[in-house]
């Protein structure tokens, strides 16, 4: 028995979790009959009131008395890919699915434990908005660009393109442009709602930088395995970029989440992240109004960030591909034979449907992916949108040395610019597995291999 288990015979999360686990390992201790520990538990949650003064399992039934509100009748359904993701992160989908405004979800392979939504948990709502189920960093998104370079230059203009890179972009915490960049998304309506509004100028500061965390402008080699929108198939110099909206979406969900959470002071502590906006609601509105202005910000970051190189360098564009994940999108979907419309957040996770094109990264020496979404109904038309974590940023300091890390890079053939050792390789899942766990969600069209990267200096706070 673990908590999987647990999830599965309707454990609510929390306290009545932590409990239940308790309950198990205080079982095991005593060296009590393990072929009985399924029936033990089953009986505690059938009847937790008969349990209240059991010595062993008396905790566990309060626990579960003490969370007894349910806000669905039954959780609304979800799928997982993917096997050994982090029990926390499973949980964390387990309990958005049982929001009153939840009707499905799933958890892609790259998962791993977030505030409120994991990062790569797809959760469709009914007529509601949840901040912290898109992200701090909204409209995070990923931009591949082919270019006209030959492959032989790669090597040859190594120190013109690192150069390039250096003049054509910003890393860190609050890096702004001096002089600023120029980009029509600043004509739009800013006055959306109070945050964007106040923002505006700090986002014009910040147009066309990259931040930090796990934000990366890289120049690689781009195999397509097959013809892709006109691109014939073969090996080309591609240039990626990842990264969203900056501070000022940071502002948004900080602003909007406060609110969420105002609205529903009920929530326990382990959901108050999950805490909703009604869409019909002002705050709604004015949330998903600023969403989608940072939809348009990230876009121009990353359009300037590939505009300026391409020009710099004096190349064509041949092949221009890009996505969001950190979104909510309004979609129709057939959840549990039924259409229906609802908002589909998709934190950390790659849009699929039918034919849509995207891009899964791997780490600064592994491949990332060209994809094909296959439109899969059970995934709410959605896939990964990278390798995913397997430990926290504090572990890697911890764990890794420069001397390692950089006879790795050697070895991949892979020069890296700048970055912190939170974000070398050994933090991320194996890609490869990743992209197998998922192979019914999208077809693979092309491969990215990183050769020259740049990310924030090691010692930057992280923003992703």
């Amino acid at each position: 028995m673990n908590t999987k288990d647990l999830i599965r015979l309707g454990v609510p999360p929390g306290e009545a979790m932590r409990r239940g686990n308790d309950f198990i390992a205080r079982y095991i201790l005593k060296g009590l009959d393990r072929t009985q520990l399924g029936e033990a538990v089953e009986a505690v949650i059938k009847d937790p009131g008969t349990f209240l003064e059991d010595e062993l399992r008396g905790d566990f039934a309060r626990a579960l008395i003490g969370s007894a509100r349910t806000y669905r009748a039954k959780p609304a359904p979800w799928r997982q890919w993917g096997e050994g993701l982090e029990p926390e992160a499973v949980q964390q989908m387990a309990r958005a699915c049982e929001l009153p405004v939840a009707v499905a979800g799933a958890l892609m392979p790259d998962a791993h434990v977030g505030y409120g939504l994991p990062i790569g948990g797809v959760l469709a709502t009914d007529n509601a908005v949840v901040p912290y189920a898109v992200g701090v960093d909204i409209a995070c998104r990923m931009k591949l660009t082919v270019l006209d370079l030959p492959l032989r230059e790669l090597d040859r203009q190594r120190e013109k393109l690192i150069e390039a890179i250096e003049a054509e972009t910003r890393f860190g915490v609050g890096a702004s442009f001096k002089p600023r960049r120029e980009h029509a998304v600043l004509d739009g309506d800013w006055s959306v709602s109070p945050v964007t509004q106040n923002q505006k100028d700090r986002a014009w500061a910040q147009l066309g930088t990259s931040g930090s965390g796990n934000h990366f402008v890289e120049f690689g080699i781009f195999t397509a395995e097959q013809s892709v929108e006109g691109l014939a198939a073969g090996e080309y110099v591609a240039l990626l970029s990842h990264s969203g909206s900056r501070g000022t979406g940071a502002a948004v969900c900080e602003h909007y989440s406060k609110l969420a959470i105002a609205r529903h002071p009920d929530l326990p502590r382990e959901l108050k992240h999950l805490a909703w906006l009604p869409m019909d609601s002002q705050e709604g509105q004015e949330y998903w109004a600023a969403m989608e202005l940072m939809g348009r910000y990230a876009a121009a970051n990353h359009a300037l960030i590939h505009q300026h190189l391409a020009r710099r360098l004096r190349l064509e564009v041949l092949l221009d591909v890009e996505n969001h994940h950190n979104f909510a999108w309004k979609e129709r979907h057939q959840i549990e034979g039924i259409e229906r419309d609802v908002i589909v957040h998709r934190k950390g996770a790659t849009p699929a449907g039918s034919g849509v094109l995207g891009i899964i990264p791997g780490s600064m020496a592994t491949p990332g992916f060209l994809v094909r979404g296959k439109g899969s109904e059970v995934s709410l038309k959605s896939a990964s949108h990278g390798a995913g974590r397997v430990m926290s940023r504090t572990k890697a300091k911890e764990t890794f040395e420069w001397d390692k890390v950089n006879r790795q890079l050697k070895d991949r053939g892979v020069k890296l610019i700048s970055a912190g050792l939170d974000e070398v390789p050994g933090v991320y899942k194996d890609i490869h597995q990743v992209m197998a766990a998922q192979t019914d969600l999208v077809e693979v069209l092309g491969r990215f291999d990183p050769k020259l990267v740049k990310m924030a200096p090691h010692g930057e706070r992280s923003e992703d």
